[in-house]
């Protein structure tokens, strides 16, 4: 039988680690069909991008923001999928607009 407490502290503990040593970042935007934006900063592992921040901009201006310190709400969640910004429709964006948006 799956543990969802164990499952949710061993991804918070992935996250953390990786956020926490990298050396390494990368920032996306994507606007989605609705009109919210979503801010992204990723980290290589093993070959692929790992999200390991993100924030969502609402058309009505709301934030919502994911990490291993929040992984998850009613709202939404921190992907679980590795992005490809040749895959994904992704912009890149230099870190300082991704820290405009993470912390406001």
């Amino acid at each position: 039988m799956i543990d969802p407490e164990r499952v949710q502290a061993e991804s918070r503990a992935y996250y953390r680690a990786l956020d926490e040593n990298a050396t390494l970042r990368h920032h996306f935007r994507h606007t989605d069909e609705e009109g919210g934006s979503w801010y992204i900063e990723a980290v290589p592992d093993g070959g692929e991008l790992i999200v390991v921040k993100q924030a969502e901009l609402t058309p009505a201006g709301r934030c919502h923001r994911y990490s291993w310190e929040h992984l998850e709400d009613d709202h939404g969640f921190l992907t679980d999928q590795a992005i490809d910004p040749g895959e994904d429709p992704l912009e890149s964006i230099p870190a300082e607009e991704f820290q405009r948006v993470w912390t406001r």
